[in-house]
């Protein structure tokens, strides 16, 4: 079975691609919502912050405050690598385990949806890379649009993670997202269709 890890940036339009595939019959693996179960109340990667942190990152009903979270990480390089080091092995033992389900069911491919491929090593684990890539301008206006985030908000949460420059030079297929919906949706059935799944 091959294993093709889909990346992209924060707003880069990766999930779209994600969902395309999907509508193309495609197997997709999807790591954050696999963090998210994982950060349920009582699951592994909540306990990692309240330990951590203690009860500023939860809500009254015990839920992660996933803000008060990206409030710490996101202003301090140190503690986002601290945490990403506790949390990734986790993701990582789950990705697998989602892999074994597919081949066990006859998958040929599969996508591993996972923004920070290159940054967790994940990319090691597949067989091929795709990459969704837009311009550094189209990222930031994206994320002010699409969050409502300031300037410098933004800019803090882009550059807290690979720059997608980097990510082209360390894909094996590049999905350009600088264009419209419909660009780019012929982009991926191209790419499904022409066997790259």
């Amino acid at each position: 079975m091959k294993i093709i890890g889909l990346t992209g940036g924060i707003a880069s339009g990766k999930s779209t691609v994600a969902d395309m595939l999907i509508q193309a019959g495609c197997t997709v693996v999807d790591c954050d919502k696999i963090a998210w179960q994982l950060a349920e109340p009582g699951q592994a990667i909540w306990q990692i912050y309240v330990d951590r942190y203690g009860a500023k990152v939860l809500n009254q009903d015990r839920t992660l405050n996933r803000q008060a979270v990206a409030d710490i990480v996101f202003r301090d390089r140190q503690e986002l690598d601290i945490i990403n080091s506790l949390v990734h092995p986790l993701i990582k033992d789950r990705l697998l385990a989602e892999a074994e389900v597919a081949r066990q069911r006859g998958a040929k491919v599969i996508f591993w949806d996972v923004p920070l491929l290159f940054e967790t090593g994940f990319d090691k684990m597949t067989d091929e890379k795709w990459l969704v890539y837009v311009s550094p301008a189209t990222q930031k206006a994206r994320l002010i649009n699409r969050n409502g985030y300031t300037e410098d908000e933004a800019l803090r949460r882009i550059n807290s993670q690979m720059s997608l420059a980097e990510k082209q030079k360390l894909a094996d297929v590049v999905i350009n997202n600088d264009g419209d919906i419909e660009a780019l949706r012929r982009q991926v059935l191209e790419k499904v269709n022409n066997g790259q799944r």
